[in-house]
């Protein structure tokens, strides 16, 4: 773990500097409390700090209020190194946002001991992330194939949407199913089945923009939210995915398995009052139409007009 100690004195700099690397700390020295502050705020900063309270430019509770100010997502224990040994002193410390102190001259072992407990809650701060991070991920992603979830690319449709009618610009959509995929859990299995989804969403993501959206809209049918879109970019997005799903076979444990699908892609005119349940109607009506008309195949469908698709 990273550590920063800033102090005005070499000596107690060294000193804390050899007695933390003894611990296994990764250390770096500050002279003032403006060089301890820029390593606080750098883009990979000391997640615990020891700071003396008197130092130039900034004071340790000056330090402390600053960094508290940030409100830093990340949480760095902040430890005073004071010879203020006075409640009232100590109670200022605290409330400019230190989390602990330690009186000079320091206790080897009392130092180890408070170091030991800033070291728990960082730990505990990391867990509490990850696990707040695996939450958002089992809310928003699909646990099968990792791509967006049905809830979340409604979602995705509905604020591209809204921003196409405010930036007057296209929005366009395509939502696309696998053709005969019945077939392959019937025949391979449904953990083949499982594979060959996950392998699809592969290539599609691998094609799209960055700023483009997949989602998992149900079973094997998928949306893709294309922004900024008119038809003719619609369509050469929509026919590059549908051949990139067919050029090659899919390998699922050791076995060869050819599939295909069919899209219906549709894209809302600039300025339009198109809703996305209409948009989202208009991609499924054209996906209709390329499965009556053979699969493995695009059609386009305006929203406006619904009922007259084209191939």
């Amino acid at each position: 773990m990273k550590a920063l100690i800033a102090d005005d004195s070499l000596v107690m700099r060294r000193l804390l500097q050899a007695t933390l690397e003894g611990w296994g700390f990764d250390v770096v020295c500050a002279s003032d409390g403006a060089e301890a502050l820029a390593f606080l705020q750098a883009s990979d900063p000391p997640r615990l700090a020891i700071l003396d309270w008197i130092m130039p430019v900034f004071t340790g509770p000056e330090v402390c209020r600053l960094v508290r100010q940030k409100k830093d997502p990340e949480y760095t224990y902040l430890i005073l190194l004071t010879s203020k040994s006075q409640r009232e002193d100590i109670v200022e410390g605290l409330g400019a946002g230190a989390d602990d102190y330690v009186v000079k001259p320091f206790d080897k072992h009392e130092l180890e001991v408070r170091l030991r407990a800033g070291r728990r809650i960082l730990d505990l701060q990391i867990e509490l992330v990850a696990a707040q991070e695996a939450l958002r991920e089992q809310a928003t992603k699909d646990s099968l194939t990792g791509c967006w979830n049905r809830r979340l690319i409604i979602e995705i449709l509905e604020r591209e949407t809204e921003r196409a009618r405010r930036d007057n610009r296209h929005v366009g959509l395509v939502m696309l199913d696998l053709d005969h995929f019945k077939q392959v859990n019937d025949t391979y299995g449904h953990v083949a089945g499982d594979g060959a989804l996950r392998e699809g969403v592969r290539r599609i993501m691998a094609q799209i923009r960055s700023y483009d959206a997949i989602g998992r809209y149900g079973g094997e049918e998928f949306l893709v939210v294309l922004s900024g879109c008119d038809e003719l970019c619609v369509m050469s997005h929509a026919e590059r995915l549908r051949h990139v799903m067919e050029k090659a076979p899919m390998v699922l444990d050791g076995r060869e398995i050819h599939l295909t699908a069919s899209f219906g892609a549709t894209s809302a005119a600039p300025g339009s009052e198109i809703t996305p349940d209409v948009i989202l109607r208009a991609a499924d009506e054209a996906l209709l139409t390329a499965k009556r008309n053979g699969r493995n195949r695009v059609v386009f469908q305006l929203p406006e007009k619904l009922g007259s698709s084209r191939v």
